[in-house]
């Protein structure tokens, strides 16, 4: 099993805790991203999604003023060295679909359900690549 080391997302954008749900919800658009991660004295304390945005500020009739923090969620952490399993099994039972990967303290990027689907497709075609090339020999 491979490490997500190499599938992490490094260019990690992110917002102030503090500004409102409106302005994360424009950072997305125009980034054309899913998610920025949330910041609180230069530290990452979690991630807002557009499914947390729509649960927190619409669903609920408010206009889009309440401060990002009240929309995030504190996301598990996870080490570069985690395996696409552990992190599958982790984002099912937390029920989320993105982890903050953290090494020697410090988060260092995020890896989201489509990086860890895709690492796991990419080992299965590995596999089948290997199988094709001994069976060919045979």
């Amino acid at each position: 099993m491979s490490t997500i080391r190499n599938h992490v997302t490094r260019d990690v954008v992110s917002i102030d805790a503090g500004a409102p749900c409106r302005e994360a919800a424009r950072l997305m658009a125009d980034k054309k991203i899913g998610s920025v991660a949330v910041k609180d004295g230069g530290r990452f304390i979690g991630l807002a999604t557009e499914r947390d945005l729509v649960a927190t500020v619409l669903a609920r009739g408010a206009d889009g003023l309440m401060p990002v923090r009240e929309a995030m969620r504190e996301l598990p952490r996870v080490s570069p060295t985690a395996t696409e399993v552990e992190c599958a099994d982790l984002m099912r039972v937390k029920f989320t679909r993105h982890l903050l990967v953290e090494e020697q303290g410090q988060v260092v990027g995020v890896v989201s359900m489509r990086d860890i689907i895709q690492l796991m497709l990419d080992e299965k075609q590995f596999v089948i690549e290997q199988l094709r090339e001994y069976i060919g020999r045979s």
